[in-house]
């Protein structure tokens, strides 16, 4: 059953009906308030209305940004393991590069390294360095001390030619002969030859 209120309004409204006051207070009242409920529905429509809407939108957002995180905690989860194995490679080229250092230092300084807070990596590799640069500081030493005992060979290759006396003397001769026998023994005691040594 559907109530025209307009009518019902207008037909409490008229005096003419011989309705009491009080009914006719009454039933405007209800209709007032029949009005004021019947905004007060449309209202929380309009609210319930925009409040779906907004649930809606905020349901979309979440399902978004539900979305969004688990694409970066997809990433994280990638770029961790990413990470995990690059610090196991990194541990293993460390492993590497020390067991490497430490085998060098052996070589070059004849013991293995005592690693501590106060000698590392780099302390090492300055080491090695220091004795690698003596080392070839000393090798160009011994090529030109090669060279030269090279030269002195070749010289005492050659005997040494003294003069040759013919055997009659006088005085001054004989003295002359005595000092080139003294001058031959001083020679082969230098570690030289003398003509007619062979």
């Amino acid at each position: 059953m559907t109530i025209d209120k307009q009518a019902l309004r207008e037909e409490l409204s008229n005096p003419a009906i011989g309705s009491k006051d009080h009914l006719r207070k009454l039933a405007l009242s209800l209709l007032d308030e029949l009005d004021v409920k019947e905004e007060q529905r449309a209202n929380w429509f309009q609210m319930a209305q925009k409040l779906g809407e907004d649930l809606d939108a905020a349901e979309k957002r979440i399902a978004e940004q539900r979305e969004y995180y688990e694409g970066v905690i997809a990433d994280g989860s990638k770029r961790i393991a990413e990470l995990e194995r690059s610090e196991t490679q990194l541990i293993n080229e460390r492993d590497s590069a020390e067991s490497a250092l430490n085998d060098a230092y052996k070589a070059v300084m004849g013991q293995a390294p005592e690693w501590s807070n106060w000698f590392s990596f780099e302390n090492a590799i300055d080491e090695i360095e220091l004795v690698c640069e003596l080392w070839r500081n000393q090798t160009d030493d011994v090529i030109q001390f090669r060279q030269r005992i090279q030269e002195l060979e070749a010289k005492l290759a050659n005997p040494v030619l003294l003069p040759k006396t013919n055997g009659y003397w006088n005085e001054q001769e004989k003295a002359y002969e005595e000092a080139i026998t003294l001058a031959k023994r001083q020679v082969r005691l230098a570690g030289f030859r003398c003509e007619g040594d062979e």
